[in-house]
C-alpha cells in the first residue's frame, strides 16, 4: 500500500469529483492552537471578589501574626523577632506573586485547613515546600523554616521558573473525603486524577510472549531469568542482548543470553517478538497521589476516561503530560502512618475517658 499522487485520486474519483474537493474544505475548517507549558490555575473563590492578590497578602500576615502569637508568648521576645519574619514574608509574598502563583497557595491552604478542622490527620510538611513562612503561615506547613535556616529558594526561585509542589501527606483512610471536598468546591467536571501508564518491560515482555506462544513455564523462565537488568540501571531487551556502544556509559552484551538466541530457533523467536512490542503500554493505571483541579471543564485541556466506577475520573494523559498541558497536580499522598497514629490517640482518649 502507497500513497496516491493527487492525479490517481482525482482519476479514481472521477465520477465523484466533489469527494476530492470536499477533503480540502474540510481541512481547511480543522484548526487547533495549543498553548503548552503555561501553567493554568482555577480561580480561588475569595469572600466578597476580593482580588486574589489582595486576599492572598491579608491571609498570609494575618496567619503570620497568629504564628508569631503562638509561637512567642512573651511580648517582648515576639516583638524583637517580629521585624526578621515580616522582612521575610514580604519578600516571599513578593516573589510568588510575581511568580502569579498566589493561587496555588489558597488552593493548598483551604483544603488543608478544611480537612484539620473535620479532623483530619495531615502531615506536618516536608521537602521543599518547609522552607516558606507563606506556607507556614497559611497553616499549609506546621515548621517555622527561619529557625532552622531553612531556604525558599528551593521551593520557589523566580531565577528558575518552575511550578510549586508541596508533598501533602494526609490520613490514608480519609484522603478520599479530602478529595471529594476539592470536587464539591471546584466542580465535578473541573478536577479527577492522574492517569498512569505501565508499559512493556525487558523481563515481563518475554513472560507476556512466551505466555503467548504456548511455550513452556520453565522454557520461558529461564529465559527471563537470564535478563539480569537492575530498576536503578534500566536498559532496553536489546541493549540487554546485544549491547550498546553508543550508550553514555558502554553497555557489552550478554554471552549466554546471545548465544542462546543465536543457537535456538524457539528463543530468537520469542526475542525477536518481544523486540517489537517491548515498551509499548501494557495497562492503565491511577497515581498514587496525583489531583488535578482545571479553571475549567477538565475536557478543555486533556482527554478523560472512567477508571473503575463513575466516581474515579482520571486523565488519559500521565503526569508529565497534564503538566505540559497547563494542568497543576496536587499531591494528595495518603499516609498510612498518620492513620495508626490517630487511632492511636483515639483509642488512648477513649480509654482515658471511660476512667474518669
Amino acid at each position: 500500500m502507497y500513497l496516491k499522487t493527487k492525479e490517481e485520486m482525482t482519476e479514481l474519483f472521477s465520477d465523484l469529483p466533489e469527494a476530492i474537493s470536499n477533503t480540502v474544505t474540510i481541512a481547511k475548517k480543522c484548526n487547533i492552537e495549543l498553548s503548552l507549558g503555561k501553567p493554568m490555575l482555577p480561580e480561588f473563590p475569595t469572600p466578597d471578589n476580593e482580588p486574589v492578590d489582595d486576599y492572598f497578602f491579608r491571609i498570609a500576615r494575618e496567619g503570620l501574626e497568629e504564628r508569631l502569637l503562638d509561637d512567642f508568648p512573651n511580648v517582648e521576645e515576639r516583638e524583637s523577632q517580629r521585624a526578621k519574619y515580616e522582612d521575610r514574608l514580604n519578600w516571599e509574598l513578593e516573589t510568588i506573586k510575581k511568580m502569579k502563583f498566589p493561587g496555588y497557595f489558597l488552593i493548598v491552604s483551604d483544603f488543608i485547613i478544611w480537612a484539620k478542622k473535620n479532623d483530619i490527620p495531615m502531615g506536618p510538611g516536608r521537602g521543599s515546600g518547609a522552607g516558606s513562612l507563606v506556607a507556614y503561615a497559611m497553616k499549609i506547613t506546621d515548621i517555622d523554616p527561619l529557625p532552622y535556616n531553612l531556604l525558599f529558594e528551593r521551593f520557589l526561585n523566580p531565577d528558575r521558573v518552575s511550578m510549586p509542589d508541596f508533598d501533602i501527606d494526609m490520613c490514608q483512610s480519609r484522603r478520599e473525603e479530602v478529595y471529594e471536598y476539592v470536587r464539591d468546591k471546584y466542580g465535578v467536571d473541573a478536577v479527577c486524577k492522574i492517569g498512569t501508564f505501565g508499559t512493556m518491560a525487558a523481563k515481563a515482555v518475554v513472560r507476556d510472549v512466551g505466555r503467548t506462544l504456548g511455550y513452556p513455564y520453565d522454557f520461558v523462565d529461564n529465559i527471563s531469568k537470564k535478563i539480569n537488568i537492575r530498576p536503578n540501571n534500566p536498559m532496553t531487551l536489546k541493549q540487554f542482548i546485544f549491547g550498546d556502544e553508543d550508550a553514555k556509559t558502554v553497555i557489552m552484551p550478554d554471552e549466554k543470553l546471545l548465544e542462546s538466541y543465536e543457537n535456538e530457533a524457539d528463543v530468537r523467536k520469542l526475542i525477536d517478538i518481544a523486540l517489537k512490542i517491548e515498551g509499548i503500554t501494557r495497562q492503565v493505571g491511577t497515581h498514587a497521589a496525583g489531583v488535578l483541579i482545571s479553571p475549567t471543564v477538565l475536557t478543555d485541556y486533556v482527554p478523560l476516561y472512567m477508571a473503575n466506577s463513575e466516581s474515579s475520573l482520571t486523565s488519559q494523559f500521565n503526569m508529565k503530560d497534564v503538566e505540559t498541558a497547563g494542568l497543576v497536580k496536587f499531591d494528595f499522598l495518603g499516609l498510612k502512618n498518620l492513620t495508626v497514629i490517630k487511632d492511636a490517640v483515639d483509642l488512648v482518649n477513649e480509654r482515658k475517658a471511660k476512667n474518669n
